[in-house]
């Protein structure tokens, strides 16, 4: 047998937890997903503060199969948020791992990013959902921290930072701008 091809060794693709929350699910994306999230990532309002450039079709399709690679590489990454009434797709978020070549140095360390669409913006959508990915990230005790990197004049997602948690570290360069790193101390006792 290939030792490559060996089940034993093969991380599972079944492992992206589902969570539930008042109002929202946190699950796995899926294909049906894909118009939306393209949709979601070439609007210039949502991009404004991430990198500043509406993604492609192509980019967002390579952005959805990088989420599901995540989970079996990492044991961590990004979900698809759905609002719970109607299943509908409405963002997405979670953490990654993107070897960032930032000082100080993150790597190995659980980067949170969150991103919802505009018209269900301002409803605490996103706070909810990253109150919950939280709780999942501390529940698993396999990380001391967990940092996320904002845009200063992002004051939404610097207050939705705030609200679950994070604190601000410190401002770094990175990218060819100015960012808030921030930090969220997790328990792993």
């Amino acid at each position: 047998m290939n030792r490559h091809l060996d089940s034993k060794e093969m991380p599972s693709m079944n492992l992206i937890p589902e969570i539930e929350t008042d109002r929202l699910i946190l699950s796995k994306h899926q294909v049906s997903d894909f118009p939306a999230l393209t949709k979601l990532w070439a609007t210039e309002s949502m991009v404004r503060h991430i990198g500043g450039v509406p993604s492609s079709e192509r980019e967002s399709w390579m952005r959805m199969l990088a989420y599901g690679g995540l989970w079996p590489l990492l044991g961590f990454g990004y979900w698809a948020v759905r609002e719970k009434n109607t299943r509908q797709y409405i963002g997405d978020l979670g953490f990654a791992d993107f070897h960032r070549m930032v000082e100080p140095k993150v790597k190995g360390v659980p980067e949170a990013g969150w991103v919802i669409a505009p018209e269900f913006q301002g409803q605490g959508y996103a706070s909810e959902a990253m109150s919950a990915a939280l709780m999942w990230l501390k529940k698993q005790k396999k990380h001391k921290q967990s940092i996320c990197f904002i845009e200063p004049r992002n004051i939404a997602s610097l207050r939705v930072a705030e609200k679950v948690g994070y604190v601000v570290d410190r401002e770094i360069f990175m990218n060819g701008c100015i960012t808030v790193l921030l930090r969220q101390e997790l328990d792993v006792a």
